[in-house]
């Protein structure tokens, strides 16, 4: 995903004043329909005796890519069409008991998206990048499978391979990998599957041998290892840049991993690798000005060409991008922000280009674009948290402990408030540690918002909440600060004792201020 993605989301948007429990409204012909509380039995008793398959849809308010999805495929009279041949599930993640449910479906990221078999059974998860056509060819491809993606990956990686059909490989191609959270195979073994996918995948089955192909190289770089034998990925990139239609086709992956794509086929500084920058830059020039893609990916594709501006600055560093990208930055931003009318693309268009902005070095232009949205933006208090982003890059240590208090104390729902609240004191513990009374405010304040249910110690929460324990754990590590973390202790163990005795949660609780406590 791109940065602000990556580092903000983890990583769907409602009407303005509307409560994060209502569904999704911009397709009022799809009947959504919502868990009570952390049960979803009765749905899926439904499936099955209606003989439909289930379409789960995770994800967010203040959620740029849920706000994309839900502008620009939720919306489509085709996906309306379609859900009538189908259970639309929305989990909204600040709801009672959708923690709970993340878990039992292991999703993290928002959005994720999974389309379950009559009888339960996982059948894929689908990709939140790829424009709406592909998504709904995607969709269709896995309402029209008998197979799961698990059951179509044992059979590619088995010796009946040759029996797999394109439609199988397609869909293997377009699993979203990125969220697949073990379920297919181990985080470990991701990149050598991958490989082993390409390998195995038929060159006839053109689409699917690239995607396939580029998303392995991807996985060696993110893991931070060489790439075995490159050479046929390498052509096959020439390939792709070298052919517009075939940059269209992959432009979701040119965008989003152009950075790990320079990294696994080229070596640093070389001239293999100029080459290659300069053949993406040309590709993705095309990409920034293709009417054919939302102004969301339009300005991925400058994204992108800023991010691959660096890849050779010194470890740590950030390289000034030259004049004529800065000055393609701020076109793009202003642009996009200036066409972008609907209020849920706007959630996602305005943080992305004010990122953009800011990652050109115009912080001050960032700054007026994402203060201008406050008043009108649907979940203002995510924009508040990249304004205390560029404070942290000018240098204004208090600006940003404010900004991000303030987005804190603004923001809605239970999950997304302790998310919200552990990373200001994260900050505070980062940025000012000497301030310990402000640190024990914020602290009190967040736990003191802590329900006693156990569906409360689930997923991001449980996540958020062991993270924190070790970061404050952490700033003690001199007992300087030993009452506040007994006042902490305390505090969180009245929450904890409300919880049944023998329940994970109950654990997962009295151990958040465990020194042993090393899991985040």
């Amino acid at each position: 995903m791109r940065p602000l993605l990556t580092t903000m989301v983890l990583t769907v948007g409602l009407l303005a004043g509307a409560s994060a429990s209502t569904p999704p409204q911009a397709a009022p012909a799809i009947a959504w329909r919502k868990p009570d509380g952390a049960k979803v039995e009765a749905i899926f008793a439904q499936a099955r005796k209606s003989n439909k398959p289930v379409f789960l849809y995770w994800g967010a308010v203040w959620c740029p890519p849920c706000n994309q999805i839900k502008a620009t495929v939720f919306t489509r009279p085709d996906f309306a069409e379609r859900s009538k041949s189908f259970l639309a599930v929305y989990i909204d993640g600040d709801t009672p008991g959708a923690q709970k449910l993340g878990a039992q479906f292991k999703v993290m990221g928002y959005p994720t998206m999974i389309i379950f078999k009559p009888d339960g059974t996982e059948l894929t998860r689908i990709p939140g990048e790829v424009d709406a056509a592909r998504y709904m060819e995607v969709l269709d491809l896995a309402l029209a499978s008998s197979s799961s993606v698990k059951e179509s990956l044992a059979t590619a990686l088995g010796p009946n391979a040759a029996s797999l059909t394109p439609q199988a490989w397609r869909q293997l191609a377009f699993y979203s990998w990125e969220q697949d959270q073990a379920q297919l195979v181990p985080e470990k073994e991701r990149s050598a599957t991958l490989r082993a996918l390409a390998q195995a995948c038929p060159p006839a089955y053109a689409e699917a041998s690239t995607r396939l192909l580029l998303k392995t190289a991807v996985a060696f770089a993110q893991n931070k290892t060489a790439l075995p034998a490159p050479e046929a990925t390498q052509a096959r990139l020439r390939e792709v840049l070298s052919d517009p239609a075939l940059t269209r086709t992959h432009f979701d992956t040119l965008e989003n991993y152009a950075s790990d794509l320079v990294q696994a086929l080229s070596a640093k500084a070389s001239p293999e690798r100029a080459t290659l920058v300069a053949a993406l830059n040309n590709s993705l020039d095309n990409l920034a000005k293709d009417a054919s893609l939302t102004r969301s990916d339009q300005l991925g594709a400058v994204q992108a060409k800023l991010d691959i501006s660096r890849i050779d600055a010194p470890e740590g560093g950030k390289a000034a991008p030259a004049a004529a990208l800065v000055a393609q930055a701020r076109s793009a931003a202003q642009i996009a922000e200036r066409e972008t009318t609907d209020a849920h693309e706007r959630q996602a268009i305005v943080p992305n280009a004010a990122h953009l902005l800011a990652d050109a070095g115009l912080l001050d232009e960032s700054d007026a674009m994402l203060k201008a949205e406050l008043p009108k933006a649907i979940s203002p208090y995510y924009h508040m948290l990249v304004l205390s982003s560029n404070a942290k890059k000018r240098g204004d240590k208090a600006a940003a402990l404010d900004w991000a208090e303030r987005a804190w104390k603004e923001s809605k729902g239970p999950a997304t408030r302790m998310q919200w609240g552990s990373g200001y004191i994260s900050k505070l513990l980062e940025m000012s540690p000497q301030d310990s009374a402000r640190i024990e405010n914020a602290a009190t304040g967040l736990l003191s918002e802590i329900s006693p249910t156990p569906e409360t110690f689930y997923e991001r929460n449980r996540r958020v909440l062991q993270r924190l324990g070790k970061q404050l754990l952490a700033w003690n590590d001199k007992g300087e600060h030993q009452a506040t973390i007994n006042k902490l202790s305390r505090q969180l163990d009245q929450v904890c004792s409300k919880l049944p005795r023998e329940d994970e949660a109950r654990k997962a609780c009295s151990a958040v201020f465990k020194p042993s406590n090393n899991k985040v």
